[in-house]
């Protein structure tokens, strides 16, 4: 039985990526600080460390565990924070991942999956959808940490031949998401209307993005695991570092007034929305090409936006608590 080591795994993402790979028989530990994962999201199938990232400790989990590949997704995650606290960015998503690279170079681990961002190390493009040939130009300090973090990954496998999948998520949304955080707009609003609160929109809602269903996130961390060997070979053919980095959208575009509205039709909510100031930070436009991962990774996206919203309110309605 193979052995994966999920960081993050009691997270939004992170617990539905560990919940699929105990589906498909993997053994699977998690780390994860529960500074923003929750006990309820992790799965008992899996081992639990209780540990942050940056971390000494960090080190001896995996020299102890020795995962063949290692699916890293703890993280900040507010682009907003990132503009606020630069440094507290920094510290969690590059020093991070520094640390994970440096033992899982020294421990016989296979690869990285790391969750990078599709819309904040492009900035902004002149262009639409975006492939993963466009220029890295960050616009953010959580952009900047993904940028860095994929250029220490290139250079890991350079130096070390520690190989790597770098996933450029489109907007992720799902059961599980936080609404009370920052990020994650459609896990905000569904709680607000369930509630029978009105929903603040930010600026003047025409902020595009490309909404992508956390379960075929999920799927795509699956295949990229048994990918990745594939993959590593067929980059050093080709002398190509598009074989390893790929976008993870849907390839549609939605602005943040259609997703009120197909929330409003979903749950039946009877008002209008409120509106306030725009965000620092955040980009004006998003939309990604996925057809490199429809192709080396044999992915597509499962769900449209309008069935994973449903199964979202579905859950969201699930959760008597929140």
């Amino acid at each position: 039985m193979q052995k994966i080591l999920v960081t993050g795994g009691a997270g939004f993402i992170g617990s539905h990526i560990v919940d699929l790979l105990t589906e498909n028989d993997f053994e699977v530990i998690v780390v994860d600080n529960l500074s923003s994962g929750k006990k309820t999201n992790l799965s008992g199938k899996a081992k639990h460390y209780l540990l942050d990232i940056t971390s000494p400790e960090m080190k001896d989990v995996i020299a102890k565990e020795k995962p063949a590949y290692i699916c890293h997704h703890a993280a900040q995650i507010s682009v907003s924070y990132s503009v606020r606290q630069p440094r507290a960015d920094a510290k969690s998503n590059i020093l991070g991942i520094l640390n994970i690279l440096e033992s899982a170079s020294e421990n016989g681990v296979e690869g990285i999956i790391f969750a990078s961002s599709g819309g904040a190390v492009y900035g902004e493009p002149k262009q639409f959808p975006i492939t993963e040939k466009f220029n890295l130009c960050p616009s953010s300090p959580y952009g900047i940490a993904k940028m860095a973090s994929e250029y220490y990954l290139q250079f890991f496998k350079e130096y070390h031949n520690l190989n790597y999948i770098s996933l450029r998520y489109g907007n992720v949304y799902g059961p599980r998401q936080d609404p009370f955080g920052e990020a994650g707009v459609i896990a905000i609003f569904i709680n607000e209307m369930l509630k029978g609160d009105t929903p603040t929109i930010n600026g003047d809602g025409e902020y595009i993005r490309d909404y992508i269903y956390v379960e075929d996130v999920a799927n795509a961390c699956l295949l990229s695991i048994k990918n990745m060997l594939k993959l590593s070979r067929l980059a050093e053919q080709e002398k190509g570092i598009h074989f390893t980095s790929f976008n993870l959208g849907t390839g549609q575009a939605t602005s943040v007034n259609q997703l009120f509205c197909y929330l409003k039709k979903i749950i039946n909510f009877d008002r209008e929305a409120s509106y306030g100031p725009s965000r620092p930070g955040d980009l004006r436009k998003n939309i990604l090409n996925n057809q490199l991962a429809k192709k080396h990774l044999a992915w597509h996206p499962k769900y449209t936006i309008q069935e994973g919203l449903k199964k979202t309110v579905d859950w969201f309605k699930s959760m008597k608590n929140i």
